[in-house]
C-alpha cells in the first residue's frame, strides 16, 4: 500500500444474495478529494455500505489507515470508524432536536468533553458551514440546503480524518451547491480532511475533485483526474462528461 493511502479496496467483491461489484481495486491518498461516480444501480450506495463498516466483503478487502476493516476486532474496527464521518444523502438529523443538538451528537456520546467546549466547538462548525445562525432552529424550519449543511457540520464535529459525502449537492439549486462544494473545499484546507464524494453533479464534481473513480456495469471501469476521465473512450465515462457538458 502506498505511504500515502487513507482507504484502500483490494480485489473488493460485495453483494447480498448475488454479487453487484467485483474486482473491485483503488485507493484513497491522505488530503484527496475523490469523486464517486455511477449511474443508478452501479453499486455506488453498495460501496460506501461497505466502506462505512455495514456491510462485510463477500471477497476481498476494505483497508481503513493501513488496517483491514473487516478483520479486526469489533472495538478496534469501531475505533478505526470513529475517525470517519459521514454525510447522509437524506441529512440524517434528528427532528426533535435543533441544529446545535444534532451537530452536538457525537461530541456528547463519544467523548467526554465538558458542556462548555462542546458549546464552542459546535458553534465553530456551524459558522464554518454558512449556519451559525440558525443553532435553535429544528429541521422543519431550514430549507434543503441548510439542512445539507448542518448534516456536513455533524458529520465533521469531530475532525475526522475521513469524511464520505453521499450525493451532498442533489436537488439543490446552482448557488446553494456552489457553497456547499466549497464547504467541502474547506474541510480540507481547514480540518486536512480526505473526502470521498458521491455525487450526478459535473460541476460540483469539477469544483472540488482532484480525481474520480467510475463504477458501471459491477466493477471499476476508470479511475484518474477529470482531465483523464473527460478524454475516456469508454462508453459510460464518456456518456457521463460529454452528455453534461452543456
Amino acid at each position: 500500500m502506498s505511504g500515502d493511502a487513507i482507504l484502500q479496496c483490494i480485489d473488493l467483491e460485495l453483494g447480498y444474495d448475488v454479487p453487484i461489484l467485483h474486482g473491485v481495486n483503488f485507493e484513497i491518498g491522505r488530503g484527496e478529494i475523490v469523486a464517486l461516480l455511477g449511474a443508478s444501480g452501479s453499486g455506488k450506495s453498495t460501496l460506501l455500505r461497505s466502506l462505512c463498516g455495514l456491510l462485510r466483503p463477500l471477497r476481498g478487502e476494505v483497508r481503513m489507515f493501513g488496517e483491514s476493516l473487516y478483520d479486526c476486532p469489533e472495538d478496534r474496527r469501531n475505533a478505526l470508524l470513529r475517525r470517519m464521518g459521514f454525510a447522509f444523502q437524506a441529512d440524517a438529523l434528528f427532528s426533535s432536536l435543533t441544529v446545535e443538538d444534532n451537530v452536538a451528537l457525537p461530541l456528547r456520546e463519544l467523548t467526554s468533553l465538558p458542556p462548555a467546549v462542546i458549546g464552542e466547538m459546535v458553534r465553530m462548525r456551524l459558522e464554518l458551514v454558512g449556519i451559525g445562525e440558525l443553532s435553535q432552529r429544528v429541521r422543519a424550519q431550514m430549507s434543503g440546503g441548510q439542512r445539507k449543511r448542518a448534516s456536513l457540520a455533524r458529520a465533521s464535529i469531530l475532525d475526522p480524518e475521513l469524511i464520505l459525502c453521499d450525493e451532498p449537492t442533489a436537488g439543490l439549486d446552482p448557488v446553494v451547491a456552489a457553497e456547499i462544494d466549497d464547504t467541502l473545499v474547506q474541510f480540507r484546507k481547514v480540518l486536512g480532511s480526505t473526502l470521498v464524494v458521491v455525487s450526478h453533479e459535473l460541476a460540483s464534481i469539477r469544483a472540488t475533485a482532484d480525481r474520480a473513480i467510475m463504477l458501471a456495469k459491477g466493477s471499476v471501469v476508470a479511475d484518474g483526474t477529470l482531465e483523464e476521465l473527460t478524454h475516456s473512450r469508454h462508453e459510460a465515462v464518456h456518456q457521463f462528461f460529454h452528455a453534461r457538458a452543456e
